[in-house]
């Protein structure tokens, strides 16, 4: 078992996140289904990440008299999923924060060694004032999620949240030891990576799963 910082490691175990969870894992769930578990899973586990999102006062009128309200302050949310698997996750962090912007950070991983090729990345302005919002389902060996740190770090980004559906021992320890900032969420972390850097059990390909492809 590898060997990290849990108090930067949040697992989002809420029963609805564990129902749907063993849904997305079986093989035979349609793309449509599991790109709809995909979102709803973003959303159940985006509300735990988000909990303590800085506030302001606001003044309301009710039907009945004014009062004192609270609203997100500050420039809000970035959210940055890693292409392609990421973005199956991004309309379920819109849909508790609509007026988030949105950037890309492309990559693949190199079949041979595993490691992450960079190819695109683009990020809304003003990175530094916003909660920085990574979202990848599969966290394997972390490279491409540290990669993406690295980047929003050259950026200017402060606050960066990590969300990811299904990790690995080696891809936690990975992104906690690479930025002793960053805070990472998941769904469950999962035994271990196979020779092919896999997770096991897993639950295949995200990105061909939420795509239909092969």
């Amino acid at each position: 078992m590898a060997d990290y910082d849990e108090s930067r490691l949040t697992v989002v175990d809420h029963p609805l996140v564990q129902h749907k969870l063993s849904i997305l894992r079986d093989k035979r769930t349609s793309t449509k289904d599991f790109r709809e578990l995909v979102t709803e899973l973003a959303i159940l586990e985006g509300y735990e990440a988000l909990r303590d999102l800085p506030l302001e006062d606001v003044e309301v009128e009710t039907p009945l008299e004014k009062m004192t309200g609270k609203k997100i302050s500050g420039k809000k949310l970035a959210i940055i999923p890693i292409l392609r698997a990421g973005l199956g996750m991004v309309d379920g962090i819109l849909t508790l924060v609509p007026s988030a912007r949105v950037g890309h950070v492309g990559m693949y991983r190199d079949p041979e060694t595993h490691e992450p090729v960079a190819y695109y990345h683009k990020f809304p302005p003003y990175l530094e004032s916003r909660t920085c919002v990574v979202v990848d389902p599969m966290l394997a060996t972390g490279g491409s999620l540290t990669a993406c740190i690295q980047f929003l770090r050259e950026a200017g980004a402060k606050d960066i949240r990590c969300l990811t559906i299904v990790s690995c021992p080696e891809g936690v320890k990975a992104v906690l030891d690479f930025d002793p900032d960053v805070r990472l969420y998941t769904c469950v972390v999962d035994r271990q990576l196979n020779e092919r850097a896999y997770i096991l059990p897993g639950l295949g390909d995200a990105g061909d799963r939420i795509y239909g492809t092969r």
